[in-house]
């Protein structure tokens, strides 16, 4: 019975483990790092992946699957928690930074949010510059090519996710354009 438990909820979290594998792979595309400008390291990783993440979650829910997002969401945090203790951070320290990058995640969202809502791409290029360029944004240079480039390439995203069938997306399926292509 105890066992049974344990392994219907994770059997249950597998498809939302396929989509959440389909955006790592894209929140790790090169071209993000070598033709956008954006640094190799743990914090721009963790900034690209929430933004992708964020984009199917707000698909998700606008379409009313708000199960799936939340499944999403879940297995996020459960792989940061994992990557946590697998790079050494002690087990009385994970809880902490896990909820350190769940505010992140609802700070940076809380702004994408915003700056999608505008209709021109330069809130959109100035909230990804400060989130995901950070370096660049706290030396006080405005936003250059490559975060309008990520701009337009985050509006390419969402036009795609809505292109799609919400249960192609929720199996895993999920079609990001090639961010070599957009200009």
């Amino acid at each position: 019975m105890v066992f049974e438990r344990l392994f219907k909820g994770r059997r249950q979290s597998r498809p939302a483990e396929a989509v959440y594998e389909a955006i790592v792979a894209q929140a790790r595309h090169p071209a993000f790092y070598t033709d956008y400008g954006v640094a190799d390291g743990f914090e721009e990783r963790f900034d690209l992946l929430v933004l992708h993440v964020h984009l199917v979650v707000r698909h998700l829910t606008r379409a009313g699957a708000g199960d799936r997002a939340q499944a999403l969401f879940d297995a996020m945090f459960f792989d940061m928690d994992r990557s946590l203790r697998a790079i050494g951070v002690g087990d009385m320290s994970v809880g902490k930074r896990v909820k350190d990058m769940v505010r992140a995640y609802y700070g940076r969202t809380a702004a994408y949010d915003s700056a999608l809502q505008e209709s021109a791409d330069d809130a959109l290029a100035v909230t990804l510059h400060r989130n995901i360029f950070g370096a660049d944004a706290a030396a006080g240079t405005a936003p250059g090519e490559g975060p309008s480039r990520l701009a337009r390439q985050v509006r390419a995203t969402v036009a795609e996710l809505t292109a799609q069938p919400v249960d192609d997306i929720a199996a895993g399926r999920i079609r990001f354009p090639d961010p070599r292509s957009t200009p």
